[in-house]
């Protein structure tokens, strides 16, 4: 079970990541600051958390069912 909790908090911490990598940046130039200098502090933190609590959800799930 170990091994699925942690394939799929892989995974959804490689979509958010993704996405957060894309999304940020593009938000930053528009909002007219340097996406170089800001968006790796933005992208790190987003994706920390994410796959943070993403594995200790599912794991949560995993072991009350």
């Amino acid at each position: 079970w170990l091994g699925g909790v942690l394939a799929s908090a892989m995974m959804i911490n490689l979509v958010v990541a993704s996405l957060t990598g894309i999304l940020v940046p593009l938000g930053l130039d528009k909002l007219g600051a340097d996406p170089a200098v800001s968006s790796p502090v933005f992208v790190t933190t987003t994706t920390d958390v994410v796959g943070f609590f993403a594995f200790l959800g599912l794991a949560a799930l995993i072991l009350f069912y």
